[in-house]
């Protein structure tokens, strides 16, 4: 017969204590997958990340419901990362073209630093869930707000600032994710300035039809700060 001091009773900080274990514990796994990602690639297997991790594979799943649950976590933790990652491109300051230029070049030089951990959100899909879509939404989102924070002040209608932002954000991801696949073809240098001078024709022919034309090297006002 158990005794009731050796039963978890509800405020006594077991269940709370383990909780905080498990999730530390799983955090340290998925850390070590994408070690392990970088290191191996994209297809990396369970037996890979175990290994990184120094322990036996079974362990895995002290932690884990299973091999989706796995899986989950470290898409999760990878999509976070490239928001992250992006996230001081919504406080730049500048001309419009440094503004393009900047941004352009940092997406290009996080994808070419992390092209496994990207080939392998590309490859997941959990429930009908895209990662890769879920992280381009999240960009296009933030990219929406600051184009309506300038077509307001250029007087123009903000209805149009989610076409062009989803627009934007599908050509950079769509060209960089290709030339990440045979990036000898053309200089990084080379693809940032093509992207650039793609995007700012495209906000252009925006600003344009709603008659308004910017000088694309002189400073613009500083956007609203991103949201906390």
């Amino acid at each position: 017969m158990i005794s009731s001091s050796a039963t978890t009773r509800p405020g006594d900080g077991r269940a709370t204590r383990w909780a905080g274990q498990r999730e530390r514990r799983r955090r340290e796994f998925v850390d070590a997958a994408l070690r392990a990602i970088a290191e191996t690639g994209p297809r990396v297997s369970t037996a890979q990340i175990a290994d990184e991790a120094g322990i036996a594979r079974p362990q895995l799943y002290k932690h884990f419901d299973d091999a989706t649950d796995l899986q989950r976590a470290i898409t999760d933790e990878a999509a976070l990362l490239v928001t992250t990652a992006l996230r001081p491109l919504w406080e730049l300051r500048g001309s419009a073209m440094q503004l393009i230029t900047v941004a352009v070049d940092a997406h290009i030089g996080w994808l070419a630093e992390n092209g496994n951990l990207y080939r392998y959100l590309s490859m997941q899909s959990h429930s009908g869930r895209d990662a890769v879509a879920d992280v381009k939404t999240v960009i296009a989102r933030q990219l929406t707000r600051l184009f309506e924070h300038y077509l307001t002040v250029f007087e123009m209608d903000t209805r149009i600032a989610e076409a062009v932002a989803f627009g934007v954000v599908g050509l950079v991801d769509s060209s960089t994710a290709q030339w990440l696949e045979s990036p000898h073809r053309v200089p990084r240098a080379e693809l940032t300035a093509l992207l650039t001078r793609w995007i700012w024709r495209l906000l252009d022919d925006t600003l344009r039809a709603g008659g308004v034309e910017l000088d694309p090297h002189l400073p613009l006002p500083p956007p609203p700060p991103p949201p906390t």
